[in-house]
């Protein structure tokens, strides 16, 4: 997840990226007004990568 979050914000334009700073790979600072967003996109995200079994 911490990887579609850095891409996320690469794909931003410049004025609205939202990492502070990245602390390691899979730890980072954001902007406290995006953080809805990011849960949103992440759960965009998870849904359409989910499997569901045929009937």
């Amino acid at each position: 997840m911490a990887q579609f979050i850095v891409n996320l914000n690469a794909s931003m334009p410049a004025l609205e990226r939202f990492i502070v700073h990245m602390l390691d790979p899979t730890h980072m600072f954001v902007h406290p007004h995006v953080a809805e967003m990011i849960r949103s996109k992440i759960a965009e995200f998870r849904n359409q990568n989910s499997y569901e079994k045929p009937q």
